[in-house]
């Protein structure tokens, strides 16, 4: 029964696949508009085989790497204090709610202006994404431990510190990764915003190039498998990473 669980996903997966392939070549769509799922597996093999995707997925993958850790490290740094202090998240919360509604793709062009089209922009728009997610659950993960835990650490002369390692943290992980989680595929998102404000290379350049100047369809969608790619890859680490931990903590 489990095993037939797991296969489901992939049959569904199939059966999309097969639907979109007969249905394009049925209705005889032009290839610019929708290309079949066989003429983008056939398009994605041959941008890695002459390195245009490597070429642009490198520098994709380590914004996203930067950015990633940089804003969560950023997000536990912010989260854990507000999670502590009702007088710090009266005042610190409503500036974190609105500088999470202001759009990204507002917020980039500023980047850009500030620190140019390089690296650090791109890697900038990465963090403050994945700043948010991570800040807020960690906030409401630290805040909202169970009182008898707490009560047990002040009755056990427990410091703070003591009671924040010992029991918050460790009461914390699921929310704090549940919010790493939703960042993980934030930072691809970040990454690609970053891209198209500008550079020479990456996923969201590439893009940019093929739905332009190249016109080429197929490697239009191709790009976007790449960049699903990456996004699932990175919430695959977060997973792993919650499941080493659980393993230790057991």
């Amino acid at each position: 029964m489990r095993r037939l669980s797991q296969l489901t996903p992939f049959a569904l997966a199939a059966l999309l696949l097969a639907a979109w392939e007969f249905g394009v070549r049925v209705a005889a769509v032009p290839q610019f508009i929708l290309p079949a799922p066989s003429v983008i597996a056939m398009r994605f093999a041959e941008a890695w085989a002459d390195g245009t995707m490597l070429r642009h997925l490198a520098p994709t993958v380590i914004e996203v790497t930067i950015g990633g850790l940089l804003g969560g490290a950023l997000g536990l740094l912010i989260g854990v204090p507000l999670g502590l202090s009702g007088s710090a998240r009266r005042v610190i919360s409503p500036y974190l709610v609105a500088a999470q509604s202001t759009p990204i793709l507002a917020l980039g062009p500023v980047l850009v202006l500030w620190l140019g089209p390089g690296l650090a922009a791109k890697v900038a728009v990465c963090a403050l994404i994945t700043l948010f997610p991570v800040a807020i659950s960690t906030l409401v993960a630290v805040r909202d431990v169970d009182t008898g835990t707490l009560e047990l650490m002040r009755s056990l002369g427990a410091s703070r510190w003591q009671t924040l390692r010992y029991a918050r943290l460790p009461a914390a992980r699921s929310g704090i990764l549940a919010g790493a989680r939703v960042a993980a595929t934030l930072a691809v998102v970040g990454a690609i915003v970053g891209e198209w404000l500008g550079g020479t290379s990456g996923l969201g350049v590439l893009l940019n190039l093929a739905r332009g100047s190249l016109f080429d369809t197929p490697l239009l969608f191709a790009d976007l498998l790449q960049i699903a790619i990456v996004g699932v890859s990175a919430y695959g680490f977060v997973l792993l990473i919650e499941r080493l931990t659980s393993r230790r903590i057991a």
